[in-house]
């Protein structure tokens, strides 16, 4: 995942700029001693502006975002009122150029907020919700402002523009209009108590989420209990006992999705059920319950799409994306149900006899599948997970893979830069150069799980790239993986390999930008274009060269064994019919909830889950939705409302990518940079489709993502 955090926490405020109507200017003010002391309030000295982590502290965010939004709002006021005609200069660049301070500090804190929170960086976090949602209506919102940009929009074509200064303008224009510019002034006060609301709502799940993740986590009373996991695991276990208090216990972590990695290796059922149930039922009741904000989310949503011309939210959130319109979405997936079904149905029989077989007198279940599932997979293809580990050392895949892979497609290498601050232990930092020496970009990774971090994997940047501006890019990829004991090393899955990829395919996305507008910049794409550059870098993980470059024996040096690696490609395919069907499930009903009209009453979330499931025949008891409603962080705090879709939609043109470049020399800095320049490159500033077709030279096909999840 994804787009940067700040895109998400913001909306569209940091990435349009704009103006603040006169009589809606925030009242702060911030003395002078205060502004010298807060290194927020100035630009780094560090290269490229890396935050200087060393000096910030958590008591300098709030007045820097509150300086932000005043020093913005006036900024932008003076484009709005200024008497001279409107030009690209004077209000589209001008409108680039403004709210640095606001982008400076969001961007550190927004980034902070999920991965490395406390108490109060979510009060301060709570606090500026709903201011930061006002100042982004007193931008989009602003008649004048509209005024200039729509003279613009209505002239592009007659005044001496580059390309992507038309695209930025009809970016501009498009995203105004969605926000809700062309509407009377009462509309506009009802889109911002909505707006206001929502930013509230959606502020309240995130900070549940935290703590349900905390909440849930399960304690285990007898080591015995812990049968068929890990030595390493479990004694990570202990320490997380320890660390929460329960000393002679052992914590094992809820993780963001229902599924959850530990039921594949545990032999007790009954502890597996307590696992699985500990995730799928977060959220539906208690003090953290996030059932009510589900119900009132979706309704607001619908409410304000009602307002902007909308059947509802789906159709208003696909209106600028690639599939246009929810209809699409729906044939989408209607058309890829029935094989996913039957393929996922004939795996659960296997599943059932491999119950049968090894003595289990009971019907499968959620918490059953993963664990009989790897029994399967040791079965047909002879291959245990657990065995593959000591081959994917998290080091040597960071380095012998995923940056090695890197270089031979694009020709960059990554050096070590110890001696910038970075915002936790765990956290590194690198300097990326280019083929020709030169320096490209500052990258850090943020891989381990702990507290006070949100579930999952994301992209993110600290600065963007622009021509502009003359930034070049700071980029962070973070995930979750449980770090090993000191002085152990920590191993990876074969997933979370794919994951270091995917992400580090998003981090080059950014750091390969090359546009002059920072609105433009790196991963400000279309929801459902900007997962395909990720997804198209997962693959290259199972390619056979890279895969003896990083695959090797942690003690040893020795590469996987063919006969292992062989069984590993051949098994890529194996429960995929679960994996793709739990991921649809999610996707469907994401767009359900979303596709509710505006006089829709609030919905009950179990029924309307097990009547959205049934609708499109995905009900299957045991292969549970990848997320329930109640934790759905990408539908409903996150920006992927209506939009969780994306992910297979960018599947489709990944997966035709890379069946392309096999037939271009594969593994090759030609192919590389020829997808470099025509999608890494370009960032938004060339339409998503207009830029596969540069690269591809047609539209794509989905045979490729078929043969991808074995489903052809």
């Amino acid at each position: 995942m994804r787009k940067t955090l700040l895109a998400i926490a913001l909306g569209q405020a940091l990435l349009l700029a704009g103006c603040a109507s006169a009589d809606k200017q925030p009242q702060a003010t911030v003395a002078a001693e205060a502004v010298q002391q807060n290194p927020l309030f100035s630009a780094s000295q560090l290269q490229y502006q890396a935050p200087d982590f060393s000096q910030i502290r958590t008591e300098h965010f709030q007045p820097a975002l509150e300086a932000g939004i005043l020093a913005h709002d006036k900024e932008v006021q003076a484009i709005a009122i200024q008497s001279a005609p409107p030009t690209f200069e004077n209000t589209i660049v001008a409108l680039e150029k403004s709210g640095a301070l606001l982008d400076r500090a969001s961007s550190v804190f927004y980034n902070l907020s999920s991965s490395n929170s406390n108490p109060e960086i979510r009060r301060i976090q709570s606090e500026m919700a709903p201011k930061m949602a006002a100042h982004t209506d007193n931008i989009n919102l602003n008649p004048q402002l509209f005024a200039r940009i729509n003279t613009l929009y209505q002239q592009r074509h007659q005044l001496t523009l580059t390309p992507e200064q038309v695209r930025l303008i009809e970016v501009y224009h498009q995203r105004f209009v969605l926000a809700g510019a062309q509407l009377d002034e009462t509309q506009k006060a009802q889109i911002r108590a909505l707006n206001e609301e929502q930013s509230k709502l959606t502020n309240e799940f995130q900070q549940r989420l935290l703590r349900l993740t905390k909440a849930s986590a399960v304690i285990v009373d007898d080591v015995a209990q812990l049968d068929g996991l890990s030595d390493s695991t479990i004694r990570n276990a202990a320490k997380a006992a320890k660390d929460a208090g329960h000393d002679g216990q052992y914590l094992l972590n809820i993780t963001n999705t229902t599924r959850q990695p530990v039921l594949a290796q545990l032999h007790n059922r009954e502890l597996r059920q307590k696992i699985w149930q500990a995730s799928a039922n977060r959220g539906l009741s208690g003090e953290d319950e996030t059932v009510s904000l589900v119900a009132r989310l979706a309704q607001l949503r619908a409410e304000k799409a009602k307002l902007l011309g909308f059947d509802n939210w789906a159709s208003y959130r696909l209106a600028p994306q690639m599939a246009k319109t929810p209809q699409a979405v729906f044939d989408m997936f209607g058309s890829m149900v029935p094989a996913v079904v039957a393929n996922t149905q004939k795996e659960a029989d296997a599943i059932q006899a491999m119950i049968t077989q090894t003595g289990g007198d009971f019907t499968l279940q959620p918490w059953d599948w993963a664990y009989y599932a790897e029994k399967v997979r040791q079965q047909q293809y002879d291959l245990d997970e657990n065995s593959l580990k000591p081959y994917f050392e998290f080091n040597r895949v960071l380095q012998d893979g995923v940056f090695y892979t890197l270089n031979q497609l694009y020709g960059v290498t990554f050096k070590p830069r110890p001696d910038l601050p970075v915002y936790h232990p765990d956290v590194k930092a690198w300097e990326v150069f280019d083929a020709d020496g030169s320096s490209l970009a500052i990258f850090y990774g943020d891989y381990f799980a702990r507290e006070g971090k949100r579930g999952g994997a994301w992209m993110s940047a600290f600065v963007r790239q622009s021509g502009l501006l003359g930034q070049k890019p700071v980029v962070v990829n973070v995930m979750n993986i449980q770090k090993a004991p000191d002085g152990e090393p920590t191993f990876v899955s074969y997933d979370q390999v794919t994951t270091m990829f995917h992400e580090l395919g998003h981090g080059t996305h950014g750091m390969f930008s090359k546009v002059n507008y920072p609105s433009l910049s790196g991963t400000a794409v279309s929801r459902d274009f900007v997962e395909f550059p990720s997804t198209f870098e997962e693959d290259w993980a199972g390619h056979p060269k890279v895969l003896a470059n990083y695959a090797k024996h942690y003690q040893t040096g020795e590469p996987l064994p063919a006969d292992m690696l062989d069984k590993l490609l051949r098994s890529r395919s194996f429960n995929m019919g679960f994996d793709t069907l739990e991921y649809m499930s999610a996707a469907l009903l994401d767009l359900e909830w979303h596709s509710l009209s505006a006089d829709a009453p609030l919905q009950n979330v179990a029924q309307f889950e097990a009547q959205a499931l049934a609708k499109h025949g995905v009900d299957l008891a045991a292969v549970p939705p990848r997320y329930r409603s109640s934790y759905f962080a990408h539908a409903f705090p996150g920006g992927y409302s209506a939009s969780y879709y994306a992910y297979m939609w960018s599947e489709i043109l990944a997966a035709d990518a890379f069946a392309y470049v096999q037939t271009q020399g594969g593994l090759s800095r030609d192919i590389g940079m020829k997808f470099r320049k025509a999608i890494r490159e370009v960032g938004n500033s060339v339409a998503p489709m207009e830029a596969y077709e540069n690269f591809r030279g047609q539209q794509p096909t989905t045979e490729g993502l078929l043969k991808r999840r074995g489903l052809m």
